[in-house]
């Protein structure tokens, strides 16, 4: 795993060092930059296949043509090796960056359909003078860009392009508008004015600094008509799901899981522990608060299985102190507070593996989120006139005691309500949401308030609009998590902590085979009444205990409501009331102190302004 940054136009090598060095932790092991004419590419290397500096990057094809950078992992590249090597191509090293590069030598854009890995990539025709720039299908390794006066660059985050002197540090008006939505900001959108993210699944073509050609490449399928027989699907899972598995164990480095006690995360370990003679290790981390606990699970499981296994407790203190660590790091505003312990976790692991597997992407593919269950029972209120909404909304904070339990009744209750005060296309959406919409034009000053109605109608469309008319609401819905939630909030969130700490983490479920083939089954195969994950569940019935499979979902949660009066009052506190240039104090100062009452549970709320207020300040945005 690395960080990779480029582009075209003046700056040349000393611009070029000085962007990848903001990456460094991406890749301790070797940074390098080459520059030829207006072209720079800059590399940050974590070594985790062929530990040789022969495969130090910017890295050169055979025949002196092409010059890639690449962050992430091309998991069958052997496979790929070996038909290149049919066809005359000859290696020098052993590295999966030098089968990539050698693939696009000959075969062009064509070659990204033969990829089973997760990356993003720029290579650099010297012939052409060209870029092209590709993301793994799924979105799991991040890719910026930029176009500002004669000026192309890229990078894996966006402090590097800050690093060029052509990239003011100015805020995205609409960014800030998703971001107080949905706690993170949704592709293609980035916090900074003229800076964009690549989406998953798309590539795109830059010659001499002018986009010639940016499409899509992959899409997850839709639900087939006539899926194979439910016994036949367990076993097409149970060997994709191997294979998944054992293709990410390939590494030149040690490698671990991190184990939740979750039937996702127990699910990679098992096929972890099958393809190994020796306990693999695992790791997990614990909360003293019980409602968001989950050691007990994780040691269950490691026990059961065999593994080899590390646990820690995260304590508020150690929240309150990566608060000074993860946030000056973080370039991009992201509410999404598990951010901590998985931090916390990725450091924890580091001390004995450089490679981790996840259990990320499972709740997406198999219907494993409990709004998938609260489907179930939308019916009941969506007939209802808004007004009756609202007014039920008014009740249920008003009669519900506040709880600071993990995904507690009266959040439940609230969240749900809420879900319906949109088109239907929305309510997932709605049901994760921070802000809504329309509450924006409260909370932000009136010059700030300029399109912010439409933020997230903007957002779900450009995506419905690619599926079939007709298309259920469960299959956009599903549709829509890969897009948006999995592609910016989970995978965003694994990215950065792990590679803060320069630890690789890589997602089974995630694989593109596995995708495609879950993608392709009906819901019956997913959710069964109450019970999600049902194929799942069907599979791994037996190989891990009941009570892991059928427990209910608890997520990563952090107990930040108590927090947020607590331990971390005094800093969050100072943040949230801090004059700025964009929110509305009274409203700002009603929040908090509605929170610090106990009426309302409002640490979702508070949790995204203090985030935004603290990355603006850091980056001297306000």
């Amino acid at each position: 795993m690395c960080g990779i940054a480029g582009f075209w136009g003046e700056g040349g090598e000393k611009v070029g060092r000085q962007m990848i060095q903001t990456l460094h932790y991406r890749g301790p092991d070797y940074q390098g930059v080459w520059q030829e004419g207006l072209a720079t590419l800059a590399h940050a290397r974590l070594s985790i296949l062929d530990l040789d500096p022969r495969s130090h990057q910017p890295f050169h094809s055979s025949n002196g043509r092409f010059v890639i950078v690449f962050n992430g992992e091309i998991y069958n590249f052997q496979e790929l090796k070996e038909t290149l090597q049919k066809e005359g191509q000859k290696f020098r090293t052993t590295s999966d960056t030098e089968v990539l590069v050698e693939a696009y030598a000959r075969w062009g854009k064509d070659m990204l359909s033969k990829l089973r890995g997760m990356f993003a990539f720029a290579i650099y025709d010297r012939v052409e003078k060209s870029f092209f720039l590709a993301r793994d299908p799924m979105g799991k390794k991040p890719l910026y860009y930029t176009f500002r006066d004669g000026l192309f660059a890229f990078a894996s985050e966006i402090k590097a392009l800050w690093q060029h002197p052509k990239v003011p540090r100015r805020l995205s008006l609409p960014a800030l508008h998703a971001y107080l939505v949905l706690d993170y900001v949704p592709t293609p959108l980035a916090i900074g004015e003229s800076i964009y993210k690549l989406e998953g699944g798309h590539y795109m073509i830059v010659k001499e600094g002018q986009l010639i050609e940016q499409a899509g490449y992959w899409e997850p399928p839709l639900p087939y008509d006539q899926p194979p027989p439910l016994a036949e699907a367990v076993k097409q899972l149970d060997q994709l799901l191997s294979e998944a598995v054992r293709l990410r164990l390939i590494a030149d480095v040690p490698v671990g899981v991190f184990l939740s006690g979750g039937i996702d995360s127990s699910t990679v370990a098992w096929y972890a522990q099958q393809h190994r003679e020796a306990p693999i290790l695992s790791f997990s981390i614990g909360f003293s608060e019980r409602s968001y606990d989950e050691s007990d699970y994780a040691s269950t499981v490691a026990r059961q299985l065999g593994t080899e296994h590390y646990a820690a407790v995260f304590t508020p203190q150690k929240a309150l102190d990566l608060l000074e660590e993860v946030f000056p790091l973080m370039d991009e505003p992201f509410a999404d507070a598990s951010i901590l312990p998985t931090y916390f976790l990725s450091q924890f692991a580091r001390q004995r593996v450089i490679v981790a597997l996840g259990g990320d992407g499972g709740d997406e593919l198999q219907a494993g989120y409990p709004t998938f269950i609260a489907d179930r029972y939308a019916p009941l209120l969506s007939w209802l006139p808004q007004g009756i909404i609202h007014l039920l909304i008014t009740l249920s904070e008003r009669l519900l005691p506040t709880s600071d339990e993990n995904i507690a009744l009266d959040f439940k209750v609230r969240q749900f309500l809420r879900g319906f005060t949109g088109e239907p296309v929305e309510r997932h959406t709605r049901w994760l949401a921070s802000f809504l919409p329309e509450e924006l034009s409260t909370l932000l000053k009136p010059p700030f308030q300029e399109g912010a109605s439409d933020t997230l109608k903007n957002l779900l469309y450009r995506y419905v609009e690619r599926l079939p008319e007709g298309t259920p609401l469960w299959v956009q819905a599903t549709y829509l998590y890969y897009k948006t939630y999995l592609q910016d909030d989970i995978l965003v969130k694994v990215d950065r902590a792990s590679m803060y700490n320069a630890l690789e983490v890589r997602a089974p479920l995630l694989d593109k085979e596995v995708v495609s083939f879950l993608s392709s089954l009906p819901l019956s195969y997913r959710r069964r009444g109450n019970q999600t994950k049902f194929l799942l569940k069907k599979l791994m019935k037996g190989r891990l205990p009941d009570e892991i499979l059928f427990r209910p979902k608890k997520g990563f949660g952090v107990p930040l409501a108590r927090w947020l009066r607590e331990e971390l009052r005094g800093p969050i506190e100072a943040e949230i009331l801090r004059p700025d240039p964009w929110f509305d104090p009274d409203t700002l100062k009603t929040l908090w102190q509605t929170h610090q009452s106990r009426r309302i549970n409002l640490r979702k709320l508070l949790w995204n302004l203090y985030t935004f207020k603290r990355f603006a300040r850091q980056w001297g945005l306000g």
